[in-house]
């Protein structure tokens, strides 16, 4: 009987440990997360919510109230441009909220006569956060005051990476490629470049310029012709 109580008490100790340590991590995790401050030109933008929607942010995304109290405005004005921009804006945000990956709220900041950029700037401060911007000069008055941006723009340009058309490559064919006359090469971090009318050059080593890019889920593929 002694030992039924022993082994009794050694499970639910087992239990209430694991249980302890969960709570402990989601904790760690939870004071790990970055407060993010989005504003009016990401939401028009639309694409920080592609970007949420993949699962790379994981923070807590905060939209002032400010902010959207300016698309508001927007939308109810006379310019039907930014009227469809501003509406778009408010759509972007609301789709927001619903990513699983990530916290989006609406932060209750004043509503008074504060330039939004000012209070972006002010926010970011209080509460040791970022902001996420498209604005140039946002992004250029954030990094005077030491404050770190996310630009969907910048990241952008880097998964696009140096290979646009009309760049210049060195590289290796080592195989034909799907259509004919075309061989297949790969760039030092694997990314597979099609060059066509090349077929008679597998095993060679050739200079190539870059026509198009192809991006997919399953990876980047450039096209290129021979030089």
């Amino acid at each position: 009987m002694e030992i039924l109580i022993l082994v009794v008490v050694l499970i639910l100790l087992a239990e209430t440990t694991i249980v302890l340590v969960k709570n402990l991590k989601k904790e760690a995790k939870k004071s790990g997360r970055r407060k993010i401050f989005v504003d009016t030109s990401a939401l028009i933008d639309g694409r920080i919510l592609a970007v949420a929607q993949t699962g790379f942010i994981g923070d807590d995304l905060l939209i002032p109230r400010s902010v959207i109290r300016e698309l508001q405005l927007l939308a109810d004005g006379k310019d039907s441009e930014k009227r469809a921009l501003a509406r778009r804006g408010m759509d972007i945000a609301r789709e927001l909220e619903r990513v699983v990956y990530c916290n989006t709220e609406i932060y209750e900041d004043e509503l008074d006569h504060t330039p939004v950029d000012e209070r972006l700037i002010a926010l970011a401060k209080e509460n040791h956060g970022l902001i996420c911007t498209n604005d140039f000069n946002l992004n250029k008055v954030a990094a005077t005051e030491h404050i770190d941006v996310l630009n969907v723009n910048d990241l952008a340009l880097t998964l696009l990476g140096k290979t646009t058309p009309g760049t210049k490559l060195r590289l290796k064919l080592v195989e034909k490629g799907s259509n004919r006359g075309q061989a297949v090469g790969h760039l030092d971090d694997g990314t597979m470049v099609v060059v066509e009318r090349a077929s008679k050059y597998i095993g060679k080593e050739i200079s190539a310029e870059v026509i198009r890019a192809h991006q997919t889920s399953a990876g980047r593929i450039i096209f290129a012709k021979k030089i």
